[in-house]
């Protein structure tokens, strides 16, 4: 059972004890809009995120039965420039293990990070993408504050290109170190294949999952900043439709009012 709130704009708020029930309530209304998306739609676009805040609700989605996946075009969110597919930290790797892998998925469209002209990737991955019409996002929230790559120094909330090639800042680098994708900071790569910011939030119904204590912070600064470009997901509160699925942990910074 969870605690709501919400927060100024639409945003929602949702709050559970742990990561398994966090990801297992954003899993669920996921499957509520994939049900209701395929009684009006003949092709379902979802755009998935990949990290550690993913593992849970990915697990709990690929479970539920009877979901339209035989509809579903699926599509990632971002994508290491120069690291190779069957590298432990992929993106291309994470979703076919945890999703692709376990579901009969209609396509999914890989962002390849690796290849010799990216300009072409960029080109034909945004032809899909529009073509597909996205209608549902899973997103996470990194530790400082990137929607996507995103990072604050990349992030442009009127950004013209609907996917570019970003510089990780040191923060970001950081984050995916501390959560072992990679053996040492220097292996993680300086540049990504990324979404852009409108491209995200022109999506019509965005699910946050955000577990852990070390999401704290950034979820009071996503919450409670004035909305700027130094804390991207601060954005989100201008969304029309997003819920934020956090645990009592990565929601502690926020105060015991949240929880009653």
């Amino acid at each position: 059972m969870s605690s709501q709130i919400t927060d100024p704009g639409s945003m929602k708020v949702r709050v559970f004890p742990t990561a398994e029930a966090a990801g297992q309530a954003a899993a669920e209304s996921v499957a509520a809009a994939m049900r209701e998306l395929d009684t009006t739609r003949e092709r379902v676009g979802i755009v998935f995120a990949t990290g550690a805040s993913q593992i849970e609700t990915l697990k709990a989605l690929t479970s539920i039965s009877d979901l339209p996946w035989h509809k579903v075009h699926g599509f990632h969110m971002d994508e290491y420039i120069g690291i190779d597919e069957n590298h432990p930290a992929s993106f291309r790797r994470y979703l076919r293990e945890k999703l692709t892998a376990r579901v009969p998925i209609a396509a999914f469209y890989e962002m390849n990070g690796s290849a010799a002209d990216l300009e072409k990737v960029r080109r034909e991955y945004m032809e899909r993408l529009q073509a597909a019409d996205p209608q549902i996002c899973l997103l996470g929230i990194g530790e400082n504050g990137h929607l996507a790559f995103n990072d604050p120094h990349e992030a442009n909330f009127e950004d013209p290109e609907p996917m570019k090639i970003v510089t990780l800042d040191r923060a970001c680098r950081q984050q995916q170190l501390a959560e072992g994708w990679f053996p040492s900071f220097d292996e993680v790569p300086n540049q990504a294949l990324t979404l852009t910011i409108p491209t995200l939030l022109k999506i019509p119904k965005l699910f946050a999952s955000v577990p852990g204590r070390r999401k704290a912070a950034v979820v009071q600064r996503t919450l409670r900043d004035p909305i700027s470009q130094s804390c991207p997901a601060t954005i989100l509160r201008t969304h029309p439709d997003v819920t934020l699925y956090l645990t009592e942990e990565s929601a502690s910074d926020l105060g015991d009012r949240v929880l009653q």
